[in-house]
């Protein structure tokens, strides 16, 4: 199991490696795909085999390019060691399951969706519902029930903004609705519903924060990315919604939990 693991967070780095590639670029309007090339956005060096290894190149040049010196961000040791342990708790939480595969799929959307509006402020569409479809493929190998399950979340999860867009008259962005939508349809019902709660709580605590510190102030009308915080939620969910649920004393059993929120 402990191999399992290790490759588990091996394959989260790397992930997260490519994923913050195809963000970064994603934004600045170029391509990620074919033959382009790792570069140095400083001088434009292309970049080697040893310079790409997640983690381990970040660390052993410092931090810096090999050619000119520039600063690497810190931004991408620290997206694929947040990769890395979350395939690792995925693994040790689901196994090899259909579930896990499921989850890993919401956990690629919770990164790429999280740093596009980080760095931009912007949600991709195709970012946002691509996994949501996937997903939902996945959830025919659970049959009828799973497979409705999920486009119920994806329902939820886009109906919920909608209407808050709707009330708002345009105060939050569409980018916050297709997350959910495709989140929802990976999560399901249930857990859309908890992940959307913990999220929203998540992202209160950080505004309340900025506020008494002085960072924002009530009724400036300042955007805060709120993707990263339902990121949090949907996480959190993925890996103990199950027991948030019977801690909560729900009528279901963990069993009629588990069997009803991933296809099996």
């Amino acid at each position: 199991m402990t191999e399992f693991l290790i490759t588990a967070g091996i394959f989260g780095a790397c992930m997260g490696s490519f994923l913050n590639v195809v963000a970064h670029r994603s934004i600045q309007n170029k391509p990620w795909w074919g033959n382009e090339r790792s570069i140095c956005e400083a001088c434009g060096h292309v970049l080697g085999f040893f310079e790409l290894i997640p983690v381990i190149s970040w660390l052993i040049l410092r931090g810096r390019c090999k050619n000119c010196g520039a600063k690497i961000s810190v931004r991408y040791i620290l997206v694929e060691l947040i990769c890395a342990a979350m395939a690792v708790m995925i693994v040790r939480r689901w196994g090899l399951s259909w579930a896990c595969l499921v989850v890993s799929v919401g956990a690629c959307s919770i990164i790429i969706n999280s740093l596009t509006d980080i760095e931009a402020g912007d949600v991709f569409d195709m970012f946002a519902i691509t996994p949501g479809v996937i997903a939902l493929i996945i959830r025919l190998a659970g049959g009828k029930s799973a497979f409705l399950d999920g486009l119920t979340g994806a329902l939820i999860g886009c109906g919920i903004f909608a209407l808050i867009i709707v009330i708002s008259r345009g105060g939050m962005g569409w980018g916050d609705a297709t997350f959910m939508c495709g989140m929802g349809a990976v999560l399901g019902f249930k857990f859309t519903c908890l992940a959307f709660y913990i999220g929203i709580m998540a992202g209160g605590l950080w505004v309340i924060a900025l506020m008494l510190i002085g960072k924002i102030k009530l009724g400036k009308g300042q955007a805060i990315p709120l993707v990263p915080f339902l990121a949090i939620g949907c996480f959190i969910t993925m890996i103990y919604g199950p027991e948030i649920f019977a801690y909560l004393d729900q009528r279901l059993t963990y069993t009629e939990i588990f069997k009803t929120s991933w296809p099996f």
